[in-house]
């Protein structure tokens, strides 16, 4: 056990320096590692010379905190939502088998009803209604059973189409995946970095922004649908219309027909700008092909009227067509300050939100009071590890000593590996650090008393330190196996600082393994080929 090869001597010491290069831009501000990193050759690997630091949680570098949660009710019942998706879709069902529906679709508690009186209609018509409810797939399981919708039909030839809970509760799973996506892009469009953005329960999302002190325009930037619509204004005695208040004055409706030409699906980009005619700050947008094909078909066949931009079912404003606008590009204008200019451009480019979110609880946390909290954690590890290394130079001497060089490289690895992940630092996660201390040098009390028990039956002093460390191998590996699963459990049931805490105890235990033994197995071997002792003197 004592015995090293050459190329495993310089694996165990590259390990070891190139986690004290990954650990080394902690070391250096923030100012000085943009330049670093802007300095370097593009054909230079980042993983070469790294740059990248440990990113300070909400709790240690203040912030904003946002929890959202997704209006279930208007994903349901909302104007665009699951039960209006179905009316549009059986609507278009009895255009094409032609059935005669003579009371119309009517709305029910979560689905719509239909009265088919003639046989001949039914039959050709439920196979039809039933290739809507689609099955209901788990991304784990599989296909469940389940399906979306459930059709029933009655004696008197009523058909009712009802949203199956099954079917409810998968469409507010995706719309939750969907919204985190939306919100990311959002969130990253700000500029800020390392935002954690995380499921919470069944419908709620949890949005946390380290660095960033306004949480006014946080919510405002999360809390927008963005649903984005380009409509005609309708014309007198238009029956179909929507009356729709403008956002350039509040209270005032306008009525807006209710065919979507383009939405905001179809934008390809979005970015603030000024309009050169008079200086007010306007979003530039480019559409994709279909939208850009669309869009120029409506105008060209619509010269001289109102077209209506629509956002979150407000008219923000209704410029005239004076020219077919066939470039697949335009703008948009609205009295807008800068700062609404550019958010604006934000929420288009990011897309629209599924569903309605309605924020629940927000918490903004100073940077002050981060500063307190880094100087706890701090003096807490310096106290626990100024602690554990008297004990280890006490109880063992000259081998404690060596327990306590690995317990550095430990630490060093630790923050080595979260600054490569891009792991962020919480509280939770400077408690797991000084719990990895301390557990740290159980492998070496493990190792140590082991040597001990040996030369009291009389080994010698090669024969001790190889049984010793090959003896309590498997011990060592039991006890951070456990520690290993209770870790990965805190991280994938837990949330926020649980798995904080989770991350930086994991990583200790994969570097505790390998400084505790591995290269504390190293310093022994080196240390007992210079010295060649009889006996080994652990205090």
């Amino acid at each position: 056990m004592l015995r090293f090869s050459t190329a495993k001597i310089l694996a165990i010491l590259a390990v070891v320096l190139y986690g004290c290069v990954l650990a080394a831009p902690n070391l250096i501000s923030a100012d000085r590692r943009a330049a670093l990193a802007q300095s370097l050759p593009r054909w230079v690997p980042s993983w070469v010379v790294p740059t990248r630091a440990i990113t300070l949680g909400l709790d240690l570098q203040g912030g904003s905190h946002v929890l959202l949660e997704v209006d279930v009710q208007d994903l349901v019942q909302g104007r665009s939502g699951m039960v209006n998706q179905l009316r549009d879709d059986v609507r278009r069902v009895l255009r094409e088998t032609r059935a005669s529906v003579p009371g119309g679709i009517q709305p029910i508690q979560r689905g719509v009803q239909l009265r088919v009186p003639e046989a001949d209609d039914r039959e050709r018509l439920l196979p039809k209604l039933r290739e809507l409810s689609q099955p209901i797939t788990n991304p784990i399981l599989g296909q469940t059973g389940a399906r979306t919708i459930e059709v029933t039909e009655a004696p008197d030839g009523a058909i009712q189409l009802v949203l199956t809970e099954q079917g409810i509760a998968d469409r507010v799973r995706r719309a939750i995946d969907q919204a985190m996506e939306v919100l990311r892009r959002r969130v990253d469009a700000l500029g800020t970095t390392e935002p954690n953005i995380q499921r919470q329960g069944a419908d709620r999302i949890l949005v946390q922004v380290p660095g960033l002190q306004d949480p006014q325009r946080l919510k405002e930037i999360l809390g927008t649908t963005a649903k984005l619509e380009f409509r005609m204004v309708a014309e007198p005695g238009a029956v179909d219309v929507d009356m729709l208040e403008s956002a350039e004055n509040p209270g005032q409706r306008i009525p807006i027909e209710r065919r979507v030409i383009v939405e905001g699906a179809d934008l390809t980009d979005a970015s603030p700008g000024f309009d050169q005619r008079t200086s007010e700050p306007i979003v530039n947008f480019r559409f994709n092909v279909r939208g850009a094909q669309r869009f120029g078909q409506a105008t060209s066949e619509n010269v001289g009227r109102l077209l209506a931009i629509v956002l979150d079912n407000k008219v923000i404003s209704a410029p005239r067509i004076l020219q077919p606008i066939t470039g697949g590009s335009g703008q948009i204008s609205g009295r807008f300050t800068v700062q609404q200019a550019n958010d604006l451009a934000v929420l288009l480019r990011a897309g629209a939100l599924p569903a309605k979110l309605t924020i629940v609880e927000e918490r903004t946390i100073g940077p002050g009071l981060g500063q307190d909290s880094i100087r706890a954690g701090v003096i807490a590890s310096l106290v626990g590890s100024a602690g554990v290394i008297v004990f280890m130079v006490l109880a063992y001497g000259f081998f404690g000593v060596i327990a306590t060089i690995a317990l550095v490289v430990n630490v060093v690895l630790i923050l080595g590996v979260m600054s490569a992940l891009g792991a962020t630092l919480t509280l939770p996660g400077i408690a797991g650090l000084v719990l990895t201390i301390g557990m740290a040098v159980d492998s070496n009390v493990l190792i140590y008393e082991r040597v001990r028990e040996e030369q009291r039956l009389g080994r010698s002093a090669a024969s001790s330190l190889d049984a010793g460390f090959a003896r309590a191998l498997a011990t060592i590996i039991d006890a951070n196996l456990t520690t290993f699963i209770a870790a990965g459990a805190l991280f994938f049931v837990g949330t926020g600082p649980v798995r904080g805490f989770a991350v930086t105890l994991t990583l200790g235990i994969i570097t505790t393994v390998f400084t505790a033994y591995t290269l504390t197995r190293l310093m022994v071997a080196v240390w007992f080929r210079v010295r060649r002792p009889q006996r080994i003197a652990i205090a």
